[in-house]
């Protein structure tokens, strides 16, 4: 679109971050090892994880650290068959919740197509511990699409949260090359619209926008047409950045403007919460975005 200041890695100077260090940093290492945790954080190479973890803050990865589809654009290990979940994990995340003194936490999931429920259940488990433990916490969970069923739904939604996510990720006409063929455009925003009519208490619900794909700008804003269409909330933007070269190629390194534009355009169409910049992820500052729900006009 305009001409590119590159880094020596091939990244552009905005897209620079600082490696991850201090006490904070290796001491949320060490629990989450000590306690067989996975975060999105570590798994996805967030390039945020040194900021975050430094401020308390991380996403924990639920039901293992294996996924059982292959989107081509994640760098977390796939298996048609992985390990049955760790019965220990809930009262592991929700100690570990603890420990960081969390307020707000957002918890994430692999697919698990091998499970009948799609690990709802087990989801459920560590929710209540996590509120057990930790009165008065806020939890935010970006699910999986669960196959689309709403039974999966159902069950999550008897336990208490802030906020439900699921991510479309890229744009409909990219949709099938970019996610595992399990996965569709139509199929997300569906989900997204049910967790609302689902929920048995109010609910926001939010979704993620990977640029840099090979998308156009139009159809970015349709995209953000269709998820205000379907009720959601809040929405984040980032690039998307190649994880291994096995992965997508970037096909555009989107410039910080860019961003600025299309997350007016997502205020102008009426979302309660947006965060669109390059280094912006799903969960990034996400007690931030969700703060933001309190001051917009109308809520």
């Amino acid at each position: 679109m305009n001409e590119k200041k590159l880094s020596p890695t091939g990244k552009p100077e905005w897209l620079k971050t600082s490696l991850p260090s201090g006490a904070v940093y290796f001491d949320i290492k060490k629990d989450l090892r000590a306690r067989r945790l996975s975060t999105v954080c570590e798994e996805a190479k967030c390039p945020n994880i040194g900021e975050c973890w430094a401020t308390n803050t991380a996403t924990f990865m639920l039901l293992g650290d294996t996924c059982t589809r292959g989107c081509r654009f994640c760098h977390i290990k796939t298996d048609a068959a992985p390990p049955h979940p760790d019965p220990d994990e809930p009262r592991n995340v929700a100690e570990s919740c603890l420990t960081m003194k969390l307020k707000y936490v957002v918890m994430t999931m692999v697919n698990r197509d091998d499970l009948p429920d799609g690990g709802a259940a087990h989801i459920v488990r560590v929710v209540k511990k996590v509120h057990e433990l930790n009165p008065g916490i806020i939890v935010e969970l970006l699910m999986g699409d669960f196959g689309g069923s709403e039974s999966a739904l159902h069950q999550l939604f008897e336990v208490p949260m802030g906020v439900f996510a699921h991510n479309v990720e890229t744009v409909e006409r990219l949709s099938p090359r970019v996610r595992d063929a399990r996965a569709n455009y139509k199929q997300s925003l569906e989900v997204l619209r049910r967790a609302k009519q689902i929920a048995p208490y109010p609910v926001f619900t939010k979704s993620a926008i990977m640029l840099g794909l090979g998308e156009s700008y139009d159809e970015l804003v349709q995209t953000l047409h269709d998820l205000r269409a379907n009720d959601v909330d809040i929405v984040t933007m980032g690039q998307y950045m190649r994880p291994t070269k096995k992965h997508l190629s970037v096909k555009e390194w989107v410039r910080p403007e860019v961003f600025a534009q299309l997350g007016q355009v997502a205020r102008d169409l009426g979302f309660r919460a947006v965060a669109s910049a390059p280094l912006v992820r799903s969960s990034y500052k996400a007690n931030e975005v969700y703060k933001q729900l309190s001051t917009t006009k109308g809520v």
